[in-house]
């Protein structure tokens, strides 16, 4: 186990991912501000952005990438870490089908507080 000061690396989670449904502690992943962004009146749990251990954006497969929405300003440590993440995903999933989450897209045409958004090419 790492000691309890060590920062947790930036993150891609998936959708429904048992870290945002199983963790215990309101708030303790996923700040209350960001849980009706997150965690959509019928159930739909996003994918989201994990930085130092708490969900900071959401993600989507987009224009042949990955298209990455930070809830708050984001520092470059991150968007690097998240950036590295992306491209190993992009490169896992670009012999599968680019509209995976096309059936969810309709939470993105709502929209979100973005304050920062980046496409990642695969």
């Amino acid at each position: 186990m790492p000691a309890e000061d060590t920062p947790a690396p930036p993150r891609l989670l998936p959708m429904w991912d048992s870290t945002l449904l199983a963790h215990t502690g309101p708030g303790r992943v996923v700040p209350e501000d960001y849980r009706p962004l997150v965690v959509r009146r019928n159930g739909d749990v996003l994918p989201c952005l994990l930085v130092d251990g708490q969900v900071a954006g959401v993600w989507r497969a987009a224009d042949g990438g990955l298209e990455l929405t930070a809830f708050r300003k984001l520092g470059k440590a991150a968007w690097h870490g998240l950036t590295e993440e992306a491209e190993k995903l992009s490169a896992l999933l670009a012999d599968r089908d680019p509209a995976v989450y096309r059936r969810h897209g309709h939470w993105w045409d709502k929209g979100f507080p973005g304050v920062e958004s980046t496409i990642v090419k695969n």
